[in-house]
């Protein structure tokens, strides 16, 4: 993107509401030939079988919010979200979730996050949002979803000649400030990659999105730059990322930029409300705000091809 369209080092507003696509409730991704691409949840998803290693991303599912009028069950769209999944004529390898599991990291909400999830039969990869550190001792998310992680809960595996890396960037969000990875995180990752094939494809995945999306909401990473930095030699990049609870996607140079839909509600577009809280939209509305999105990533193209399919039209 051009100069011309960044305001004070950010996207301007006219360029991010160009990128933006409400999206759905979760995402099916495909790698093929090292290439990462998504191809939504259901309908688009079963007619494009394609080949290579498919897992799918959910995000933001906020368990025990309750914002009533048009939100009044959020355990109640995660479970629309797992159906979908469920119906899948083609099991994914395992599923990543994006953070913010609970609203306020009680055991009953990570307990009835997991009896839903669980429906799904699939190994799930856990990265926290801040909903998730909301407990005085920060500790009920690493106890049930960071064993044998690293620090606040970084970590890596790989999977179909795909390296994945789980990173943090909540453990001291304070409220509308940017994330953070730190030094420790930061060393780990260097470390990580070192000596790994520059073929090899990367997909990053962590809460907020470590490029700046829109910094007077807190929306970006403010040491994401110094981890890509660790990637460059690195010929695919994915970087997966929720807590804007609406798709924006970028691609710079070897790196793709996607954030995911909250399964819960969604959020207004950068700039164009006081603040980012929860949208209040009409009940009957809602559900054409909660759609799924086919999403196509092609090596040597700019830009992600996306189709939006709202739940209800």
């Amino acid at each position: 993107m051009s100069a011309s369209d960044r305001d004070d080092g950010s996207l301007s507003r006219r360029k991010i509401l160009e990128c933006m696509t409400w999206v759905g409730t979760g995402i099916l991704w495909s790698v093929a030939g090292g290439v990462p691409r998504s191809l939504g949840i259901i309908d688009e998803a079963v007619a494009k079988e394609a080949g290579g290693l498919k897992f799918l991303q959910i995000s933001d599912s906020h368990i025990g919010f309750d914002f009533k009028t048009p939100y009044p069950n959020a355990v109640g769209t995660l479970s629309e979200c797992v159906g979908k999944i469920k119906a899948l004529p083609t099991k994914p390898a395992f599923m990543i979730h994006t953070g913010d599991i609970s609203h306020l990291s009680l055991a009953a909400q990570f307990d009835d996050a997991d009896k839903v999830i669980g429906e799904t039969r699939l190994d799930v990869h856990y990265v926290p949002g801040e909903h998730d550190f909301v407990d005085a001792d920060r500790k009920l998310f690493l106890e049930r979803y960071g064993r044998g992680s690293k620090g606040a809960g970084w970590y890596s595996f790989d999977a179909g000649g795909v390296h994945f890396i789980g990173l943090v960037n909540v453990y001291d969000l304070k409220a509308g400030g940017l994330g953070n990875l730190g030094h420790e995180q930061l060393e780990w990752l260097e470390a990580d990659v070192k000596g790994r094939s520059a073929s090899t494809p990367i997909v990053l995945f962590a809460h907020v999105p470590l490029w700046t999306v829109y910094p007077n909401w807190g929306w970006g990473t403010d040491d994401g730059a110094q981890a890509l930095s660790y990637l460059k030699r690195f010929g695919s990049v994915t970087v997966l990322n929720g807590h804007i609870h609406q798709v924006m996607q970028k691609v710079e140079g070897n790196v793709t930029f996607h954030t995911a839909r909250s399964t819960a509600f969604p959020q207004p577009a950068p700039g164009s409300a006081p603040s980012p809280g929860p949208m209040k939209v009409p009940a009957e509305k809602l559900r054409s705000m909660l759609g799924i999105a086919n999403v196509t990533y092609q090596q040597n193209q700019e830009r992600l091809a996306i189709i939006d399919t709202p739940l209800q039209a």
